[in-house]
């Protein structure tokens, strides 16, 4: 099975406890950009409770009309500054804090000009992290509904694609917290996290890998 997805900022887990389940990932590189989801934000939990982390993105307010390829990232706001301090805050007392900080950091201040490639090293970085090696294609084309032949129409192996663009969703702060869907649910245990009490889903995965470091990969349900 191939997923595909959009490409996110911090996603959360159950992205890549579905990943463990694919055999490829296919980014989507040619739909309109849209506001408001994990494109360009993540969720964390901080003392404060449930905050969302946004980059904002170059003429934001037309950017729904634009590939998402080619959003390009508005340093002119000092938000890297902003986030790396509140990740500090929220997290830096967590057990794996200190062990990932580098690998982010070094990838936020190389400062890339587009949205896709920033987001694009965070994924990889992540699937390091969680010791996952799997093939990665960018769709060539925007479809819609994404034919199954798409990636190797002439030769196999075949593998179907699961259409998991937005699947996942950012919820507002004053929404009742729950997950992103029904079967988000049922992918990532319930795992000790900095700030209680109770367990909040659909967190950044940033949250489970700072809590859990290397034995993160053992709360996603297969």
């Amino acid at each position: 099975m191939i997923l595909l997805t959009e490409i996110q900022y911090h996603p959360p887990a159950a992205l890549f406890a579905e990943l463990l389940r694919a055999d490829g990932i296919l980014l989507e590189a040619h739909e309109h950009y849209r506001k408001q989801t994990y494109r360009n934000r993540c969720l964390i939990r901080t003392a404060q409770g449930v905050q969302p982390l946004t980059i904002p993105v170059i003429d934001g307010n037309r950017a729904e009309k634009v590939s998402i390829s080619a959003i390009e990232i508005d340093y002119r706001q000092n938000w890297i500054h902003r986030h790396w301090r509140t990740l500090q805050t929220a997290y830096g007392n967590s057990p794996y804090f200190e062990y990932y900080a580098d690998y982010l950091h070094d990838i936020y201040v190389g400062k890339p000009n587009l949205l896709f490639e920033l987001n694009s090293q965070f994924l990889q970085l992540m699937l390091r992290c969680f010791r996952i090696t799997l093939p990665l294609h960018l769709t060539t084309e925007y479809h819609a509904e994404y034919p199954n032949n798409a990636l190797s129409p002439t030769r196999p192996p075949f593998h179907p694609i699961l259409d998991r663009r937005d699947w996942l969703t950012p919820k507002t702060i004053s929404q009742a917290p729950e997950t992103d869907s029904p079967a988000a649910s049922t992918l990532v245990r319930p795992y000790p996290q900095v700030f209680g009490p109770g367990f909040e889903p659909g967190l950044s995965v940033l949250d489970l890998l700072f809590s859990q470091g290397p034995a993160a990969r053992q709360f996603f349900l297969m």
